[in-house]
């Protein structure tokens, strides 16, 4: 018994510590991360007072397993057909190695007895660490493109064919992001207009976010959704939208943030930091409560709100991954130009400070 036990908890370890090494350098995201190192500690915890009884009952050249042998792929190595793959492979050996420690916790002459509950939490909180994973990876792709400009279309401003021509010329100039959040207009023609700046926005490789609608986003196959705070419930949002489309949340304040970030989010806007045109001085974020903000989480962070030629280096000081413009607050009528010049300085002064 002892022999199986130790080659399930060395299964189990091993397993997770691949899953924490994904979260912790190929997506860089502290709180997934946490909950796997948090894990695999608790259950080394479990195991500490058996680890040297275990020790001395391994038998590896003894073990009939490893003269079974199994068929494998040409190479000699099993391979994974991607990250998504590997996560969901190394989470079912986890999982699989804690079921078979929960069944023998329940044998009245385990070593391991009363601790059959705790094996069993453990496995249904690696069933939901493998769909955080594997939900970030697919996401993993887009996520890329938030660090750069994105650009906010104001729709009371616009007719509906200026909202496509204004989206094209917007991404002519550099824009990685085009979010939208259609007004006044019914649902139907709300679905058209949609439909058309998903088309824009593919073919100029740019993310298409719908503003405040899940309906919208899902019917028009957007990129992702972004959610005010009087918007649906961003942990509905999630639950409700396919696993590799982007959420992302207006905050204003650090509580704002950490909740956004716990509740599934994949990027927040923070504003406004300086007064805007549309604005005003209202709800000021400034750069201060910005920097505290990209402090506290480990999402990215895009700043919104009057940020132009002449401050956006004091922003980009701040740590911020991106920098959010609205249309009606660029207040021209070439978008391309106005567009690209911002979009150009931002790169020049992401470049410096890289």
């Amino acid at each position: 018994m002892l022999r199986l036990i130790d080659a399930n908890v060395d299964r189990v370890g091993e397993g997770l510590r691949v899953l924490e090494d994904v979260a912790r350098f190929l997506l860089d995201d502290a709180v997934l991360s946490r909950r796997l190192k948090t894990l695999r500690h608790r259950l080394s915890r479990d195991i500490r007072s058996l680890e040297g009884q275990l020790l001395a009952s391994r038998r590896v050249k003894e073990d009939v397993g490893a003269r079974l042998g199994r068929a494998r792929p040409p190479g000699g190595a099993e391979e994974h057909e991607d990250l998504p793959a590997l996560v969901r492979a190394n989470a079912s050996r986890v999982q699989q190695s804690l079921r078979v420690l929960e069944e023998l916790a329940r044998l009245s002459d385990s070593p391991l007895r009363t601790k059959s509950a705790e094996f069993e939490g453990c496995r249904f909180e690696v069933y939901d660490l493998e769909q955080e994973l594997v939900a970030r990876l697919l996401r993993r792709e887009k996520a890329s493109l938030l660090t750069g400009l994105h650009f906010v279309l104001d729709d009371e401003s616009l007719g509906s064919g200026d909202v496509v021509r204004v989206a094209a010329e917007a991404i002519g100039g550099g824009a990685k992001v085009v979010q939208w959040r259609g007004k006044q207009r019914s649902r139907v023609g709300l679905l058209k207009i949609a439909r058309k700046l998903k088309k824009v926005c593919d073919l100029g490789k740019a993310l298409f976010i719908v503003g405040g609608y899940l309906d919208l986003a899902l019917a028009a196959e957007a990129d992702g959704l972004h959610l005010g705070q009087g918007d649906l419930p961003l942990s509905e949002a999630r639950r409700l939208l396919p696993m590799d489309r982007l959420i992302g949340c207006s905050v204003t304040t650090l509580f704002q943030a950490r909740r956004a970030q716990s509740q599934g989010a994949d990027y927040v806007v923070v504003g406004p930091i300086y007064p805007t045109p549309s604005g005003g001085k209202s709800g000021l974020v400034g750069v201060d409560g910005l920097r505290r903000i990209k402090g506290a989480v480990s999402l990215p962070v895009i700043a919104s709100g009057g940020i132009g030629l002449s401050n956006m280096g004091e922003v980009l000081e701040a740590g911020v991954d991106g920098i959010a413009v609205i249309s009606a607050d660029l207040g021209v009528q070439n978008t391309e130009q106005a567009t690209r010049v911002l979009a150009d300085r931002l790169e020049q002064l992401s470049s410096k400070g890289a």
